[in-house]
């Protein structure tokens, strides 16, 4: 498939801080790629050197095949993580400005429709909610049909019904192979939108592959994470063979538990007479991938991948 992004050896300083170290990535024709890393990673700072805005210090880079200061602007999308259009004008004189800047923009009306804003297209964008900005700003980089995109944290502030409309949209525009570079702090949205994942962290590319791949090798194992109100002997502890446990500051966790094993382990604290708040059950994600390489609980952690047991008991 063709490469239509691609970083080779790219670095950038500012001062005595190393923004990118190196960092090589190619991403192909219609593929989604989801960048993940602690803030001030160098995530937004590769973003710039893909899109021309920033010049490396080292290394290259190139968009479908040529240099980025050189590709035509009208085959390029690219949101900001801070972006705010002028607030006195409506949803679709802003969308039709814009398409106005391009020889060949879509209907500003269409654009509207697709981000779920038709029934708000005549409000003033300072009126529309947090939400509505974000999917308004969404729609102006849309407008001209990019063979590229480039969205840093795109669902910032939208409610979850939006959201997912907005997923299913990228999955849209990736099917028709528009090729997608997001970064996010939201797990769930990279585990469902991306084909492949990048982890930067002190400006180095730590591992990139797919989020099953990437689970697999550095997730760990399912678990039971148990809260109680006091402390627990974990010797007292009938738990079948299969599994271990570990005492934590809120309790204890129980590894390698599937969901066969929910209810033995369970059976387990309650015949040792074990009195928890709550018993829920986790399997390893991107948010495991992530503390395990970095170190560091992830800003946008999130209980969604787990299941609750029980609790108040």
């Amino acid at each position: 498939m063709n490469e239509v992004l691609v970083a080779d050896g790219l670095r950038k300083s500012y001062g005595d801080v190393e923004a990118l170290s190196g960092v090589s990535l190619s991403v192909a024709e219609g593929e989604v790629f989801g960048l993940i890393g602690p803030n001030g990673a160098g995530k937004t700072t590769l973003i710039r050197t893909l899109t021309g805005t920033t010049t490396p210090d080292g290394g290259s880079a190139s968009v479908l095949d040529g240099h980025p200061t050189d590709v035509d602007r009208q085959r390029l999308g690219l949101l900001p993580q801070d972006f705010r259009p002028a607030g006195r004008l409506t949803a679709r004189e802003l969308v039709a400005y814009y398409a106005g800047l391009y020889d060949d923009a879509r209907d500003p009306d269409d654009v509207l429709d697709d981000v779920g804003l038709a029934d708000a297209s005549e409000t003033w964008y300072e009126n529309l909610s947090g939400g509505q900005q974000r999917r308004a700003c969404i729609a102006l980089t849309l407008v001209n049909d990019p063979d590229v995109l480039f969205l840093d944290e795109p669902t910032t502030g939208i409610d979850p019904a939006g959201r997912r409309a907005l997923w299913s949209l990228i999955d849209d525009l990736a099917d028709r192979g528009t090729t997608v570079f997001l970064t996010s702090h939201s797990m769930e949205e990279v585990e469902r939108l991306a084909d492949r994942v990048g982890l930067l962290n002190e400006g180095r590319l730590v591992t990139v592959g797919r989020p099953a791949q990437l689970v697999s090798e550095h997730g760990g194992e399912s678990r039971l994470v148990v809260r109680t109100d006091g402390d627990v002997d974990l010797e007292s502890l009938a738990l079948p063979a299969s599994l271990s446990g570990e005492v934590t500051d809120d309790g204890i966790v129980v590894y390698g538990v599937g969901p066969r094993q929910i209810s033995a382990a369970v059976d387990a604290f309650d015949d040792a007479g074990v009195v928890y708040e709550s018993l829920v059950w986790k399997q390893p994600g991107l948010e495991e991938v992530y503390l395990s390489l970095t170190g560091e609980q992830f800003e946008g952690a999130r209980p969604a991948a787990a299941a609750a047991i029980g609790g108040d008991r």
